[in-house]
Formats: C-alpha cells, structure tokens, sequence
C-alpha cells in the first residue's frame, strides 16, 4: 500500500478547548475529583456542546476532504482526566463527526509534554499553566480566551498573528518597553535588512505555508494575516525577514498603535494570537482569540517593584 510521505499539520487541542466542560469543571472546583469523575461517568451519553475552539477544528479537519491522499491535517486530543472520565469527549467526538483518532489523558497531570511527542504544531488550551510550559519548551501555544462574539461563517480558514514575540522574537519589542518608541525606531531603521529572530509561531506559519502551497493560490482554504501595531518605517524590517524566511502570508496590517479588533473583524479571522493581554482582551469582543504568554510583557516584575 501506497502512503502520502506530505508533510502535515499537526494541532493538539485540550479537551476544555474543544468542548464546553464548565459544568463539570464547577463540580470539580467546588466538590474535588471524585465528585468530577463520578460525574463525568453519569453523564458519559450526554454530548458535550462546542467550546471554543470547535469552529476552527471543523474547519481545520474540513481542509482534508480538498486534498487526496492521507489527511493532511491531524487533530490530537490532549486532555487531564482519565481515559475513564474522558470517555464522555470520546462520545461527543464521535456524535459530532469529528475524524479525531489520537489523544492523550493524562490523569490529572499537565498533558503539555506529549505535543513534542506527538509533532505538534501548535497547542491550544484553556489552561495557562500548560500553555507556558509548551512555550518554554519551544513549542507553538495559546490560551484561548471565551469569545463574545460568533464565530465567522466562512469557507475559508483564517488566521490573525502579531509580530513581534509570536511570529517573531521579542529583541525589537524588548527595546521599546525599555527606551521607547524613538529608541524601537531607530534600532527597526538602522536594522531594516537584518532578518528578525524567529519567535514561537514561526513553525507554525511554516506549516501554514507549506499547505497553503498545496493548492492554487486563487482556491486555498487557508488564508493569514499579520495584523501588528507597527508602521512604517519598521514595517520593511517585517517584510525582509518573512522574505528571507520564504513564508508567505496573505495579508498585512501594519496598524501604528491603532486598536486591532475592528480590523481582525474586516479580515474574518478564525482566531487572533498576540502575546499582549491589553489586544487580546480588545480582540475577543470580534473574534476568537488566544493569548501567548511569552515574552517581555508577560515578564514578572521583580519583587519590589511597583
């Protein structure tokens, strides 16, 4: 038999981010994990309603029936119940036609470690905790934040990034937190040909780009974005290194400090990452969005500080 050697995108998804599991998360806050895992078992045929990240699975796992071959697209379930009290995701997975085969159910523990095991991409969680160790470790990870809006319903898929610590390193970033917008400006200018160091996305993208390159330009499912408060003159610092990087991406905003999200809302992004808790919180008013804890702003100040 003949096996599709593509690449593939590879996403691990928590169970919290798939499906709605406030419920029983009260149950465990409020009564502990036995009263949570008896629960769980009680209620094992009830089908789990969409979280989070639903829309944007569905769209990722659709990208496969465009493509012949071997699915091009992966969903991993990474989950801290048990398999025991995880059979009631199993169900909902199955209820909702989800084509989701692998997973992890780590009993409690961070599930986190199994994403380099499994060649994930990118990992999303409703646990922030989790979401900074993926980080630390190299990998590409967000905190999705509850959306107050609806999510797009389109046939495209979209993804929104900011630079600088998500797509990109924090170096430039780091100057202007510490010596200002005059000081980022003139490092950005005197640095225009000197590519950017790759931040925690940057495989991410790739792996974007590599599948976007599977269809013809003016047909691909998968559409991106930088949406970022820089402006010119450090936009052309951007564009050379994404150039030298070889990666494509669709659309960029260069924004001058401007609020992002009625533009994330005109671009129709799926999802929005930003490592600023300021942007993600003006963001989730118009789009899913999750957070990226890395970086000089997610920085703790030394004790004594204000």
């Amino acid at each position: 038999m003949v096996t599709d050697s593509r690449p593939k995108l590879v996403i691990a998804i928590s169970s919290t981010a798939l499906f709605d599991m406030r419920d029983s998360h009260n149950i465990y806050e409020s009564e502990g994990v036995n009263a949570y895992a008896d629960y769980q078992r009680a209620h094992e045929d009830d089908i789990l309603d969409p979280g989070e990240a639903f829309p944007l699975v569905t769209k990722l796992l659709r990208i496969n029936e465009k493509l012949g071959g071997d699915p091009r697209v992966e969903v991993i379930l990474l989950s801290r119940n048990s398999a025991d009290t995880g059979l009631r995701v199993f169900n909902s997975i199955a209820h909702h036609g989800l084509k989701i085969s692998r997973a992890a159910f780590s009993g409690g523990n961070s599930p986190y470690r199994y994403v380099s095991a499994f060649a994930c991409h990118l990992f999303l969680s409703t646990h922030a905790d989790d979401v900074r160790s993926a980080l630390n470790s190299g990998m590409a990870a967000a905190t999705l934040l509850s959306s107050h809006n609806e999510p797009m319903d389109s046939g495209e898929l979209r993804f929104a990034f900011d630079g600088d610590a998500v797509l990109f390193s924090d170096a430039s970033e780091r100057i202007f937190k510490e010596r200002g917008l005059d000081a980022f400006t003139e490092n950005e200018k005197r640095a225009a040909r000197q590519p950017l160091n790759p931040g925690p996305f940057k495989n991410f993208l790739q792996a974007l780009h590599v599948l976007q390159s599977e269809f013809p330009t003016d047909q691909c499912p998968i559409r991106t974005a930088l949406v970022t408060a820089r402006a010119a003159p450090a936009h052309e610092r951007v564009v050379r290194t994404l150039r030298e990087w070889n990666i494509r991406i669709d659309e960029s905003l260069f924004l001058g400090g401007l609020s992002k999200g009625d533009f994330l809302k005109s671009f129709g992004a799926d999802v929005f990452f930003d490592d600023q808790q300021i942007h993600c919180s003006s963001a989730r008013e118009y789009v899913a969005t999750g957070h990226v804890p890395h970086g000089v702003a997610n920085e703790l100040p030394p004790l004594g500080d204000a």
